[in-house]
């Protein structure tokens, strides 16, 4: 008797997917902004990867010098400022059932108290800025929609990897995210690594390398799910 070959199925197919990505300003004043060092190319090949297989992908981008078929596609609505992308996401969740949100923008984590109506005079000698934390977007989502797949990210410059690991699960249980990346620049190198479910696996040491075997572990996580 011939045994049976079970067939792989692709739990992205079909899905809707929601990526923010890049980095958001806050503003000092009407010409100037506080940013991070983010490009938003870490969202761009996960959004190319979840096309591939088969899902419908949203793109929230923030401000990027990145060229991308992505950029300026129909699929993807650009951001400036943390405000915006806070907005955006929301209401994305209100406008569409999503299956899931992968969310590796780099969100800024201060604010000013205050920020100036007007252009400050460039003439001064000093300048004092009292900052205040932002609220933590990733921490809204599933409170917004339980149903979603949660994907959260954390950055922690030369941390090795039992940091990381520690790192990702505190995130995990603080927000209900299902998997997170935990990555980090060490001596000029990139590396990541996914945790799910407490498990650590890595380290990915290419931001299109973690792409690839990132959308693997959700495109798993939904069929196992669907099973």
């Amino acid at each position: 008797m011939t045994a049976k070959i079970k067939k792989r199925t692709n739990g992205l197919k079909d899905k809707k997917v929601l990526i923010t990505a890049g980095p958001t300003w806050v503003p000092i004043d009407d010409v100037r902004v506080i940013s991070n060092t983010a490009t938003g190319e870490t969202g761009l090949l996960l959004a190319e990867e979840v096309k591939k297989m088969g899902a419908s992908v949203r793109l929230l981008l923030g401000p990027s010098l990145l060229e991308s078929r992505l950029v300026n596609s129909k699929y993807t609505e650009s951001f400036k400022f943390f405000s915006d992308l806070r907005e955006k996401l929301s209401r994305e969740l209100v406008r569409r059932k999503y299956d899931v949100v992968i969310h590796s923008a780099a969100v800024s984590d201060y604010q000013p108290r205050h920020a100036h109506r007007r252009k400050i005079p460039s003439g001064r000698k000093n300048l004092a800025l009292k900052l205040a934390a932002t609220p933590k977007i990733i921490d809204s989502i599933k409170k917004q929609d339980p149903a979603l797949m949660l994907v959260g990210f954390k950055f922690e410059p030369q941390a090795a990897a039992k940091e990381l690991h520690k790192e990702a699960v505190h995130l995990a249980e603080r927000c209900g995210a299902e998997i997170v990346v935990a990555n980090t620049i060490r001596n000029n190198l990139y590396e990541a690594y996914i945790v799910k479910e407490g498990k650590l696996s890595g380290p990915f040491c290419s931001k299109r390398n973690l792409a690839v075997h990132l959308v693997r572990c959700i495109a798993e996580r939904l069929s196992k799910n669907a099973a």
